[in-house]
């Protein structure tokens, strides 16, 4: 049975795969565009919400026909590690420089726990898909806390 999900605030997506009437760019614009943000440092994510924000592009697979990610990869410019990993890296980055300084932090270390079990889930899901060499190891960056 699935999962019943509290509310209907989320957004949805478009039910329609074509590109809106309304929008008037062109798909080698989009691609330029994508490449314009990448180059100026904006991760992925800020790039669809700058596209959607400032020009009006609402989503840019159905006018390109390729993902973000994938306009970036064949431009040359895909980061080494996905966007929602590398968050989830920083993050505990930050849990760990707290719990040096505040050793006894319990609820927190408990929250390091958890997000580097997530770190570990997805980056064997990367492995196996190949976005991840095989041999990629996530190693906290200050000494462990025990």
């Amino acid at each position: 049975m699935p999962k019943k999900e509290k509310g209907k605030s989320h957004s949805t997506r478009p039910i329609s795969k074509r590109p809106p009437s309304w929008c008037k760019y062109q798909p080698e614009e989009v691609e330029a565009l994508v490449i314009k943000l990448a180059r100026e440092g904006h991760p992925p994510s800020r790039i669809g919400t700058i596209l959607r924000d400032q020009y009006g592009i609402p989503l840019v697979k159905p006018i390109t026909g390729k993902s973000i990610t994938k306009i970036l990869e064949e431009a040359g410019l895909k980061p080494l590690i996905p966007e929602d990993l590398e968050n989830l890296i920083r993050k505990a980055t930050r849990l760990l420089t707290h719990l040096e300084k505040h050793r006894k932090d319990l609820h927190n270390k408990r929250a390091l726990q958890l997000v580097e079990a997530k770190i570990h889930r997805l980056s064997e899901y990367y492995k196996q898909k190949g976005v991840l060499p095989p041999e990629w190891k996530y190693e906290p960056k200050v000494a462990s806390i025990t």
